[in-house]
Protein backbone atom coordinates (compact mmCIF):
# COMPACT_ATOMS: atom_id res chain seq x y z
CA UNK A 1 0.00 0.00 0.00
CA UNK A 2 1.24 3.48 -0.88
CA UNK A 3 0.61 5.24 2.44
CA UNK A 4 1.65 8.70 1.25
CA UNK A 5 -0.64 8.50 -1.78
CA UNK A 6 -3.47 7.49 0.54
CA UNK A 7 -2.84 10.52 2.72
CA UNK A 8 -2.84 12.94 -0.18
CA UNK A 9 -5.98 11.33 -1.60
CA UNK A 10 -8.06 11.00 1.57
CA UNK A 11 -6.91 13.92 3.73
CA UNK A 12 -9.89 15.74 5.26
CA UNK A 13 -9.11 19.27 4.09
CA UNK A 14 -11.89 20.91 6.10
CA UNK A 15 -9.94 20.19 9.30
CA UNK A 16 -6.70 22.04 9.89
CA UNK A 17 -4.75 23.80 12.60
CA UNK A 18 -4.67 23.00 16.30
CA UNK A 19 -8.11 24.15 17.44
CA UNK A 20 -10.36 21.17 16.65
CA UNK A 21 -13.67 21.26 18.51
CA UNK A 22 -16.88 19.27 18.52
CA UNK A 23 -18.64 21.89 16.38
CA UNK A 24 -15.99 21.39 13.68
CA UNK A 25 -16.50 17.65 13.39
CA UNK A 26 -20.22 17.09 13.98
CA UNK A 27 -21.28 17.70 10.36
CA UNK A 28 -18.54 15.39 9.14
CA UNK A 29 -19.68 12.69 11.54
CA UNK A 30 -23.26 13.06 10.36
CA UNK A 31 -22.04 12.55 6.79
CA UNK A 32 -20.17 9.39 7.73
CA UNK A 33 -23.22 8.08 9.61
CA UNK A 34 -25.08 7.65 6.30
CA UNK A 35 -23.15 4.40 5.74
CA UNK A 36 -21.92 3.51 9.21
CA UNK A 37 -23.06 3.59 12.82
CA UNK A 38 -22.86 6.84 14.78
CA UNK A 39 -23.94 6.76 18.42
CA UNK A 40 -23.96 9.23 21.30
CA UNK A 41 -22.24 7.38 24.14
CA UNK A 42 -23.21 10.01 26.68
CA UNK A 43 -22.42 13.56 27.66
CA UNK A 44 -19.53 15.59 29.03
CA UNK A 45 -19.55 17.66 32.21
CA UNK A 46 -21.00 20.58 30.20
CA UNK A 47 -23.47 18.26 28.47
CA UNK A 48 -21.75 18.08 25.11
CA UNK A 49 -22.33 14.79 23.26
CA UNK A 50 -19.51 12.26 23.12
CA UNK A 51 -19.76 10.29 19.90
CA UNK A 52 -18.81 6.76 18.96
CA UNK A 53 -18.33 5.99 15.28
CA UNK A 54 -18.25 2.35 14.17
CA UNK A 55 -17.06 0.90 10.83
CA UNK A 56 -16.82 -2.70 9.65
CA UNK A 57 -18.23 -6.02 10.82
CA UNK A 58 -15.18 -8.19 11.50
CA UNK A 59 -14.49 -10.27 14.59
CA UNK A 60 -11.34 -8.37 15.58
CA UNK A 61 -12.35 -5.22 17.44
CA UNK A 62 -10.09 -2.17 17.44
CA UNK A 63 -10.87 0.70 19.82
CA UNK A 64 -9.47 4.19 19.16
CA UNK A 65 -9.97 7.40 21.14
CA UNK A 66 -8.58 10.90 20.62
CA UNK A 67 -8.58 14.24 22.44
CA UNK A 68 -8.76 12.71 25.88
CA UNK A 69 -6.74 15.87 26.47
CA UNK A 70 -8.76 18.62 24.82
CA UNK A 71 -5.82 20.58 23.42
CA UNK A 72 -4.27 17.52 21.72
CA UNK A 73 -5.95 17.53 18.34
CA UNK A 74 -3.45 16.25 15.76
CA UNK A 75 -4.59 12.65 16.06
CA UNK A 76 -8.23 13.73 15.65
CA UNK A 77 -7.37 15.19 12.26
CA UNK A 78 -5.60 11.96 11.33
CA UNK A 79 -8.66 9.94 12.38
CA UNK A 80 -10.85 11.87 9.95
CA UNK A 81 -8.32 11.22 7.20
CA UNK A 82 -8.66 7.54 8.13
CA UNK A 83 -12.48 7.81 8.09
CA UNK A 84 -12.29 9.07 4.50
CA UNK A 85 -10.05 6.16 3.56
CA UNK A 86 -12.47 3.71 5.19
CA UNK A 87 -15.24 5.17 3.01
CA UNK A 88 -13.37 4.13 -0.14
CA UNK A 89 -13.86 0.91 -2.05
CA UNK A 90 -10.20 -0.06 -2.28
CA UNK A 91 -9.39 -3.73 -1.87
CA UNK A 92 -7.60 -3.05 1.41
CA UNK A 93 -10.64 -1.32 2.90
CA UNK A 94 -13.05 -4.03 1.76
CA UNK A 95 -10.79 -6.69 3.30
CA UNK A 96 -10.33 -4.71 6.51
CA UNK A 97 -14.07 -4.22 7.01
CA UNK A 98 -14.59 -7.99 6.85
CA UNK A 99 -11.76 -8.60 9.32
CA UNK A 100 -12.14 -5.71 11.79
CA UNK A 101 -14.78 -3.76 13.60
CA UNK A 102 -13.37 -0.25 14.09
CA UNK A 103 -14.73 1.66 17.08
CA UNK A 104 -13.73 5.33 17.31
CA UNK A 105 -14.29 8.04 19.89
CA UNK A 106 -13.06 11.09 17.92
CA UNK A 107 -13.22 13.59 20.81
CA UNK A 108 -13.49 12.11 24.28
CA UNK A 109 -13.15 15.49 26.02
CA UNK A 110 -15.30 17.98 24.06
CA UNK A 111 -15.31 20.52 26.91
CA UNK A 112 -11.52 20.56 27.05
CA UNK A 113 -11.41 20.81 23.25
CA UNK A 114 -13.63 23.91 23.34
CA UNK A 115 -11.65 25.51 26.18
CA UNK A 116 -8.36 24.31 24.65
CA UNK A 117 -7.20 22.77 27.91
CA UNK A 118 -5.66 19.45 28.81
CA UNK A 119 -8.27 18.85 31.53
CA UNK A 120 -12.04 18.50 31.33
CA UNK A 121 -14.48 21.15 32.58
CA UNK A 122 -13.93 19.99 36.17
CA UNK A 123 -10.18 20.56 35.72
CA UNK A 124 -9.49 16.84 35.94
CA UNK A 125 -6.88 15.17 33.73
CA UNK A 126 -8.87 12.27 32.31
CA UNK A 127 -5.69 10.28 31.78
CA UNK A 128 -5.14 10.30 35.54
CA UNK A 129 -8.72 9.26 36.35
CA UNK A 130 -8.79 5.54 35.57
CA UNK A 131 -8.50 4.40 39.15
CA UNK A 132 -11.19 6.67 40.59
CA UNK A 133 -13.29 7.02 37.40
CA UNK A 134 -14.70 10.22 38.86
CA UNK A 135 -15.56 11.98 35.59
CA UNK A 136 -18.36 11.25 33.09
CA UNK A 137 -15.89 11.13 30.18
CA UNK A 138 -13.66 8.56 31.91
CA UNK A 139 -16.70 6.52 32.89
CA UNK A 140 -17.99 6.47 29.30
CA UNK A 141 -14.68 5.24 27.88
CA UNK A 142 -14.39 2.54 30.52
CA UNK A 143 -17.99 1.43 29.95
CA UNK A 144 -17.32 1.27 26.20
CA UNK A 145 -14.18 -0.79 26.85
CA UNK A 146 -16.14 -3.27 28.97
CA UNK A 147 -18.98 -3.48 26.47
CA UNK A 148 -16.88 -3.80 23.31
CA UNK A 149 -14.17 -6.07 24.77
CA UNK A 150 -11.65 -4.83 22.19
CA UNK A 151 -8.77 -6.91 20.91
CA UNK A 152 -6.51 -3.83 20.58
CA UNK A 153 -6.66 -0.28 21.92
CA UNK A 154 -5.17 2.87 20.39
CA UNK A 155 -4.68 5.78 22.80
CA UNK A 156 -4.08 8.91 20.71
CA UNK A 157 -2.34 12.03 22.06
CA UNK A 158 -0.13 15.04 21.30
CA UNK A 159 3.14 15.83 23.03
CA UNK A 160 4.89 19.15 23.54
CA UNK A 161 7.66 20.60 21.39
CA UNK A 162 10.15 20.08 24.25
CA UNK A 163 10.80 16.44 23.36
CA UNK A 164 13.65 15.18 21.24
CA UNK A 165 14.22 11.69 19.92
CA UNK A 166 16.92 10.64 22.34
CA UNK A 167 19.87 12.94 22.99
CA UNK A 168 19.95 14.31 19.47
CA UNK A 169 18.92 17.56 17.81
CA UNK A 170 15.97 15.83 16.12
CA UNK A 171 12.46 16.47 17.42
CA UNK A 172 10.32 13.53 18.48
CA UNK A 173 7.75 13.92 15.70
CA UNK A 174 5.97 10.68 16.57
CA UNK A 175 6.48 8.74 19.79
CA UNK A 176 5.01 5.46 20.97
CA UNK A 177 4.57 3.51 24.16
CA UNK A 178 3.49 0.00 25.08
CA UNK A 179 2.30 0.91 28.60
CA UNK A 180 3.41 -1.11 31.60
CA UNK A 181 0.89 -3.21 33.49
CA UNK A 182 2.87 -3.40 36.75
CA UNK A 183 5.56 -1.57 38.71
CA UNK A 184 8.24 -3.96 37.45
CA UNK A 185 7.52 -3.00 33.82
CA UNK A 186 7.33 -6.68 32.99
CA UNK A 187 6.54 -7.96 29.51
CA UNK A 188 3.76 -10.52 29.28
CA UNK A 189 1.95 -11.81 26.20
CA UNK A 190 -0.40 -8.81 26.19
CA UNK A 191 2.27 -6.14 26.36
CA UNK A 192 4.41 -8.11 23.90
CA UNK A 193 1.72 -7.71 21.24
CA UNK A 194 1.73 -3.94 21.74
CA UNK A 195 5.54 -3.89 21.60
CA UNK A 196 5.61 -5.93 18.39
CA UNK A 197 3.00 -3.69 16.76
CA UNK A 198 4.96 -0.55 17.62
CA UNK A 199 8.18 -2.08 16.26
CA UNK A 200 6.41 -2.79 12.97
CA UNK A 201 5.03 0.75 12.73
CA UNK A 202 8.44 2.25 13.46
CA UNK A 203 10.07 0.09 10.79
CA UNK A 204 7.78 1.78 8.25
CA UNK A 205 8.25 5.31 9.64
CA UNK A 206 12.02 4.95 9.48
CA UNK A 207 11.71 5.12 5.69
CA UNK A 208 10.50 8.71 6.00
CA UNK A 209 11.51 10.29 9.34
CA UNK A 210 14.27 7.93 10.58
CA UNK A 211 15.74 10.21 13.25
CA UNK A 212 12.46 11.66 14.53
CA UNK A 213 10.76 8.72 16.26
CA UNK A 214 10.70 8.40 20.02
CA UNK A 215 9.70 6.00 22.78
CA UNK A 216 7.75 7.38 25.71
CA UNK A 217 8.71 6.63 29.31
CA UNK A 218 7.09 3.38 30.47
CA UNK A 219 6.86 4.08 34.19
CA UNK A 220 3.74 2.39 35.56
CA UNK A 221 0.79 4.55 36.62
CA UNK A 222 -2.43 2.74 37.48
CA UNK A 223 -4.32 6.03 37.14
CA UNK A 224 -3.58 6.12 33.39
CA UNK A 225 -5.91 4.58 30.85
CA UNK A 226 -3.22 2.75 28.87
CA UNK A 227 -1.72 1.10 31.94
CA UNK A 228 -5.22 0.15 33.10
CA UNK A 229 -6.32 -1.43 29.83
CA UNK A 230 -2.99 -3.23 29.44
CA UNK A 231 -3.40 -4.56 32.98
CA UNK A 232 -6.91 -5.74 32.08
CA UNK A 233 -5.48 -7.88 29.29
CA UNK A 234 -5.91 -5.79 26.14
CA UNK A 235 -2.82 -4.76 24.12
CA UNK A 236 -2.75 -0.96 24.13
CA UNK A 237 -0.56 1.39 22.09
CA UNK A 238 -0.01 5.03 22.97
CA UNK A 239 0.55 7.39 20.02
CA UNK A 240 2.10 10.81 20.69
CA UNK A 241 2.01 13.38 17.88
CA UNK A 242 4.95 15.75 18.30
CA UNK A 243 6.83 18.51 16.52
CA UNK A 244 8.07 18.46 12.94
CA UNK A 245 10.40 21.22 11.76
CA UNK A 246 8.44 24.50 11.24
CA UNK A 247 5.13 22.65 11.67
CA UNK A 248 3.50 24.27 14.67
CA UNK A 249 0.03 23.56 13.26
CA UNK A 250 1.05 19.90 12.95
CA UNK A 251 -0.13 19.27 9.41
CA UNK A 252 3.07 17.36 8.61
CA UNK A 253 2.88 15.40 11.87
CA UNK A 254 -0.74 14.56 11.05
CA UNK A 255 0.52 12.76 7.94
CA UNK A 256 2.86 10.55 9.96
CA UNK A 257 0.11 9.70 12.44
CA UNK A 258 -2.11 8.67 9.51
CA UNK A 259 0.70 6.54 8.05
CA UNK A 260 1.23 4.98 11.49
CA UNK A 261 -2.44 4.10 11.82
CA UNK A 262 -2.60 2.52 8.36
CA UNK A 263 0.56 0.53 9.01
CA UNK A 264 -0.78 -0.67 12.37
CA UNK A 265 -4.00 -1.91 10.78
CA UNK A 266 -2.04 -3.51 7.93
CA UNK A 267 0.19 -5.36 10.41
CA UNK A 268 -2.81 -6.64 12.34
CA UNK A 269 -4.54 -7.73 9.13
CA UNK A 270 -1.43 -9.64 8.02
CA UNK A 271 -0.99 -11.00 11.57
CA UNK A 272 2.57 -9.71 11.33
CA UNK A 273 3.09 -9.13 15.05
CA UNK A 274 3.92 -12.66 16.20
CA UNK A 275 7.73 -12.40 16.30
CA UNK A 276 9.33 -11.05 19.46
CA UNK A 277 10.52 -7.54 18.59
CA UNK A 278 11.42 -6.32 22.06
CA UNK A 279 14.99 -5.54 21.01
CA UNK A 280 13.73 -3.41 18.12
CA UNK A 281 11.33 -1.62 20.45
CA UNK A 282 14.01 -0.86 23.03
CA UNK A 283 16.27 0.55 20.31
CA UNK A 284 13.76 3.32 19.66
CA UNK A 285 15.32 6.41 21.27
CA UNK A 286 13.57 7.40 24.47
CA UNK A 287 11.89 10.80 24.56
CA UNK A 288 14.22 13.38 26.04
CA UNK A 289 13.37 16.89 27.27
CA UNK A 290 16.01 18.78 25.31
CA UNK A 291 14.25 21.41 23.19
CA UNK A 292 13.03 24.96 23.42
CA UNK A 293 11.25 26.63 20.54
CA UNK A 294 14.03 29.25 20.21
CA UNK A 295 17.55 29.35 21.63
CA UNK A 296 19.72 32.48 21.39
CA UNK A 297 23.41 31.90 22.02
CA UNK A 298 26.34 34.20 22.75
CA UNK A 299 24.19 37.08 23.93
CA UNK A 300 25.70 40.03 25.78
CA UNK A 301 23.75 41.03 28.90
CA UNK A 302 24.15 43.55 31.68
CA UNK A 303 24.18 41.66 34.97
CA UNK A 304 24.93 43.52 38.21
CA UNK A 305 26.66 46.28 36.23
CA UNK A 306 28.89 43.74 34.49
CA UNK A 307 28.76 42.77 30.83
CA UNK A 308 28.47 38.99 30.47
CA UNK A 309 27.97 36.56 27.60
CA UNK A 310 25.18 34.03 28.08
CA UNK A 311 22.34 32.20 26.33
CA UNK A 312 18.59 32.33 26.71
CA UNK A 313 15.58 30.42 25.40
CA UNK A 314 12.02 31.22 24.36
CA UNK A 315 9.08 28.87 24.52
CA UNK A 316 5.71 29.31 22.83
CA UNK A 317 2.47 29.23 24.79
CA UNK A 318 -0.64 28.33 22.83
CA UNK A 319 -3.47 30.82 23.26
CA UNK A 320 -6.94 30.95 21.73
CA UNK A 321 -7.77 34.09 19.76
CA UNK A 322 -11.17 33.94 18.13
CA UNK A 323 -11.43 30.60 16.38
CA UNK A 324 -7.74 29.82 16.16
CA UNK A 325 -4.69 28.97 18.22
CA UNK A 326 -1.85 31.46 18.12
CA UNK A 327 1.65 30.99 19.50
CA UNK A 328 3.03 33.61 21.89
CA UNK A 329 6.70 33.43 22.79
CA UNK A 330 7.87 33.92 26.36
CA UNK A 331 11.39 33.89 27.75
CA UNK A 332 11.75 30.51 29.47
CA UNK A 333 15.37 30.06 30.56
CA UNK A 334 18.57 32.07 30.88
CA UNK A 335 22.05 30.65 31.32
CA UNK A 336 23.86 27.46 30.37
CA UNK A 337 21.84 25.74 27.65
CA UNK A 338 24.54 23.34 26.45
CA UNK A 339 22.21 20.35 26.89
CA UNK A 340 19.37 21.97 24.95
CA UNK A 341 18.55 22.67 21.33
CA UNK A 342 16.26 25.21 19.74
CA UNK A 343 13.85 24.37 16.97
CA UNK A 344 15.25 27.67 15.75
CA UNK A 345 18.68 28.86 16.93
CA UNK A 346 20.26 32.28 16.63
CA UNK A 347 23.90 33.21 17.24
CA UNK A 348 23.91 36.78 18.63
CA UNK A 349 27.69 37.07 18.16
CA UNK A 350 27.98 38.87 21.49
CA UNK A 351 25.56 41.64 20.61
CA UNK A 352 23.76 43.32 23.52
CA UNK A 353 20.26 42.24 24.57
CA UNK A 354 17.78 45.03 25.15
CA UNK A 355 14.05 45.21 25.88
CA UNK A 356 11.76 47.77 27.50
CA UNK A 357 13.20 47.00 30.95
CA UNK A 358 16.91 46.86 30.26
CA UNK A 359 19.69 44.53 29.20
CA UNK A 360 18.70 41.27 30.89
CA UNK A 361 16.15 38.69 29.63
CA UNK A 362 13.58 37.96 32.34
CA UNK A 363 11.78 34.62 32.54
CA UNK A 364 8.08 34.92 31.82
CA UNK A 365 8.33 38.08 29.74
CA UNK A 366 7.05 38.18 26.17
CA UNK A 367 9.81 37.64 23.65
CA UNK A 368 9.98 41.16 22.18
CA UNK A 369 13.55 42.48 22.28
CA UNK A 370 16.50 43.60 20.21
CA UNK A 371 20.05 42.32 19.79
CA UNK A 372 22.58 44.98 18.97
CA UNK A 373 21.52 48.19 17.24
CA UNK A 374 19.53 46.85 14.28
CA UNK A 375 18.12 43.40 14.99
CA UNK A 376 14.57 43.55 16.36
CA UNK A 377 12.78 40.38 17.47
CA UNK A 378 8.99 40.23 17.78
CA UNK A 379 7.45 37.12 19.34
CA UNK A 380 10.89 35.54 19.24
CA UNK A 381 11.36 36.02 15.50
CA UNK A 382 13.75 38.38 13.76
CA UNK A 383 11.73 41.18 12.20
CA UNK A 384 12.61 41.70 8.57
Amino acid sequence: MNYLFCFETYKENSLSGRYITLSKIEKLLQHFSIKNELTVLGYSVLQKPIYMYKVGSGKIKLLFWSQMHGNESTTTKALFDLFNFLESDTKEVLDWKKTFTFIFVPILNPDGAELYTRENANRVDLNRDFLQLSQPESQLLFQLFEEVKPDFCFNLHDQRTIFGAGKTNSPATVSFLAPSFNEERAINDVRQKAINLIAGIVEELQKYIPSQIGRFDDGYNRNCVGDTFQQLGVPTVLFEAGHFQNDYHREETRKWIFVSLLKAIDLLYENDIVDNKTDNYLKIPQNNVCFFDFVYRNVKINYENSKLITNFAVQFKEEIVGDDVIFIGYIASVGDLDDFFGHLEYDAQEELFKDDEGNFPINGKKANFSLGKNKVFVNGLLKK
